[in-house]
């Protein structure tokens, strides 16, 4: 049995307002972004409004959306995943946008690009041209897809662009780059499926390149205090133990020229927070970000639940785990907010029930609940 944090501790900690660039987050509570594909035609329809709707008023103070396309024909198609382009689906995340505003929470898209990947076809990969820094699928296998020319590479920064810029003039309160995971930009980062002999491959830096000079054509394209969060992750998701960087150097060497080109916030990706990132320290890997780079930093990774989401996807469900160390690391300002996935995914009065200390209400992950929004 776990035990509850005091009421005070955990709403003294967590209601702290958080200034991300001109934008003050009321709290330190975020939703992870989660595919979901129940946006018809990539239009998010009032379901989806109600959905992060509802996670916002129960006390969420930063909503990421799940992934959306950006306006490239590479950058993914499958009908059911929402598209940050076009008039009717823009119509649809502005109403998105005015639902979360309305409950009292702040609201980013992730922008997101799928490049190569090796379920080429399945959702939510369906129908989109193979392309990414090398031809090369995250498993090292060549496929049917090809390496991105200068076109493409201009082409595919100028549509995160774009995709920034709409979000800033339809009412959202800043943009995430979809930068993990082994889709297109950390194919980039990732030495494995980088094998460039031009100026986007080779060491960290020239890998970090490509996202960097989308981060900069973003800043650009918005307001200077609109924020751009950068997500980024060691691991892959069919690579579980990859790694961009072996020590705190090279994830410096990656990390330098993002922060450099704008970015205001990383938000890192891992399994499991609780873990140490690198051999002799604590800090886990939002903790080694902010470290280096000095930037605001959100955690993720199985919080608030004893299991990580592998199990997930077989079909396994999560007990409730204590949230004690998250707020000692919040309050000994590790990093400084915490994203939420699988655990408000089942339950979304999660952050209502923790800042008000209703613990016990708090419901353990059931997998049936990625099969319907609610």
């Amino acid at each position: 049995m776990t035990t509850a944090p005091s009421a005070s501790r955990a709403a003294e900690i967590l209601s702290r307002p958080l200034a991300l660039n001109g934008l003050t987050v009321p709290n330190r509570i975020a939703m992870a972004p989660m595919t979901r594909m129940f946006s018809p035609g990539g239009v998010p329809g009032e379901d989806v409004r109600s959905y992060y709707g509802r996670r916002a008023a129960a006390g969420v103070g930063l909503i990421v959306t799940e992934g959306t396309y950006v306006g490239h024909e590479s950058a993914g198609q499958s009908d059911r995943v929402p598209r940050f382009h076009g008039e009717e689906q823009l119509a649809g995340w502005a109403k998105v946008a005015d639902e979360v505003h309305a409950a009292g929470g702040t609201i980013v898209p992730q922008l997101w690009h799928i490049g190569m990947v090796r379920k080429q076809g399945e959702p939510p990969f369906a129908e989109a041209p193979a392309v990414g820094p090398s031809g090369l699928r995250i498993d090292g296998t060549e496929g049917t897809g090809r390496a991105m020319t200068r076109s493409d590479l201009d082409e595919v920064i100028g549509a995160f662009a774009q995709a920034a810029a709409d979000a800033e003039r339809i009412g959202f309160d800043g943009v995430e780059l979809h930068g993990a995971h082994g889709y297109l930009l950390d194919q980039f980062l990732w030495e494995h499926t980088n094998r460039r002999t031009d100026s986007y491959g080779g060491d960290p830096v020239a890998r970090a390149s490509f996202a960097a000079e989308i981060a900069a054509a973003v800043r650009e394209k918005v307001s200077p205090e609109f924020p751009v969060i950068f997500r980024y992750s060691q691991w892959k998701q069919e690579a579980y133990e990859a790694r961009l960087a072996e020590s705190p150097e090279e994830l410096e060497a990656i990390l330098a020229p993002l922060a450099a080109a704008g970015v205001d916030a990383f938000h890192a990706s891992t399994r499991r927070y609780w873990i140490p990132e690198f051999d002799g320290s604590d800090l886990n890997l939002a903790g080694w970000t902010k470290k280096l780079t000095g930037k605001p930093t959100i955690t993720v990774g199985s919080v608030g639940l004893d299991g990580d989401f592998i199990g997930a996807f077989q079909g396994e469900g999560s007990s409730v785990k204590g949230i004690d160390d998250l707020l000692d690391r919040l309050e000994r300002e590790e990093f400084d907010m915490v994203a939420v996935g699988r655990a408000l995914l089942q339950d979304p009065e999660w952050a209502a029930k923790v800042l008000g200390d209703r613990f016990g209400d708090l419901k353990p992950y059931d997998a049936v609940s990625l099969k319907s929004l609610s």
